[in-house]
């Protein structure tokens, strides 16, 4: 009788708000379904998101024929979680939901749960077209990239040397060098990936990005590489932009941004406890990336680039990986565990504990079970409207049956 009760007041509330909306506009002339017809039918019958569609039809289709080649599984998505990526910007309250008893949050990413399905030990990697909701707070500058609810190509694989505890603590400059190669093929392994769905879309879709007034150029690789706090514009203002200008080509890296509590900083916690001042962090001890595009128009020249994937390096050894946890103030308390395994003090740890649980687990010879992985995330739309923005995609609404740009009028009637 509760759940009936709940759904009751959540739909007479939909209906209220859908309500005052239809009434707002009749007050400015406007009908319901005329408003309909020029916010989304247009649109939906419009040959500009019908190219759109063919070359993320392309594009999605490279990508995953890509990862099975090299071995990469696909695995089901977790649009429900009591624990999600808290994210290092601001985004307004993370949704509820109150299910036969327990509360779940809507998905930021699948970031804790890409990392835990490589715990198998007979599989090198995962990948998933994952759904991903991001309330993001309204900017009163138009921002033309963001949409809340969005997919995202997750991909986690296995690093391929092992680093033990000891390495990671007593031995830095050898775990520094390990780490430097394992980043090194990370991005070897994302280049191979673009410049297959590149040319994917390009076999695929060519008349398509024609049509939109744009192309594009198999890139060569190694795409250019600029380590965030070695730039002239290290502010992070227009950075990607400028060094798109800098770069010369579609794609380019930016490297080593002090971000999330998973990307790992190496060194960073000793065994004392200590661990240096943020501000002291150099970029090339933050074994994170993010891939840049631009478009290519036909005349040669390129437009404004935008981050189009996120990555790196993730903490492996669980001290580490609270004290990120702890320091970027995501958590309150250090777990506690009791002689049986029992967490003493899960209510404090907001979710976690189910996660820091596998996290502090150890296999029968002593080592710790989390496994030691790099991965990144692709935004479909995103890497979309990187691509395609220009004279006739001028925002990231226009190359989607259903974007919900947050700086956009509301409500979201689809």
């Amino acid at each position: 009788m509760k759940l009936v009760e709940t759904m009751d007041i959540t739909t007479s509330a939909i209906g209220d708000s859908l309500e005052r909306f239809q009434k707002a506009i009749s007050e400015q002339g406007s009908s319901f379904s005329g408003y309909i017809d020029r916010a989304y039918v247009k649109k939906w019958t419009g040959d500009a998101l019908a190219h759109s569609l063919k070359i993320r039809t392309a594009l999605v289709l490279g990508l995953q024929e890509f990862l099975v080649s090299r071995g990469i599984v696909n695995i089901d998505r977790v649009s429900l979680s009591p624990v999600t990526d808290p994210l290092c910007h601001s985004v307004e309250h993370v949704p509820e939901i109150f299910f036969q008893g327990t509360s779940y949050r809507t998905t930021h990413s699948m970031i804790y749960s890409k990392m835990l399905a490589c715990i198998n030990p007979s599989i090198a990697g995962v990948y998933i077209d994952s759904p991903n909701i991001r309330l993001e707070l309204p900017s009163k500058a138009p921002r033309h990239k963001y949409l809340i609810d969005f997919s995202q190509m997750d991909i986690e694989l296995k690093r391929g040397e092992y680093i033990s505890e000891d390495d990671y603590f007593d031995r830095p400059e050898a775990t520094t060098g390990t780490l430097g190669r394992a980043r090194d093929a990370a991005l070897d392994f994302f280049e191979d990936l673009i410049i297959y769905s590149v040319k994917k879309i390009l076999a695929l879709a060519a008349e398509d990005l024609e049509a939109l007034g744009v192309t594009l150029a198999v890139p060569q690789k190694p795409f250019p590489r600029f380590y965030k706090d070695e730039q002239d514009e290290h502010d992070g203002a227009g950075l990607e932009e400028k060094l798109g200008k800098k770069a010369g080509v579609q794609f380019f890296w930016v490297l080593g941004l002090l971000r999330e509590n998973y990307d790992l900083v190496y060194p960073y916690l000793k065994r004392d406890g200590s661990r240096p001042a943020k501000e002291s962090i150099a970029s090339r001890n933050v074994f994170n990336y993010d891939l840049c595009a631009a478009p290519l128009y036909p005349d040669g020249t390129l437009g404004k680039a935008y981050e189009v994937l996120s990555g790196g390096l993730r903490e492996w050894v669980y001290d580490a990986i609270v004290t990120r946890l702890l320091d970027n103030g995501i958590l309150r308390s250090v777990p506690r565990f009791d002689a049986e395994g029992n967490l003493l003090n899960m209510a404090e740890l907001e979710g976690y504990g189910p996660f820091l649980a596998v996290a502090h687990m150890r296999d029968t010879n002593g080592r710790g079970l989390f496994p030691q992985v790099f991965g990144g995330g692709l935004g479909i739309e995103r890497v979309l409207f990187a691509l395609l923005h220009g004279s006739r995609i001028e925002d990231i609404d226009q190359l989607t049956c259903f974007g919900k740009n947050p700086d956009k009028p509301l409500p979201f009637l689809f």
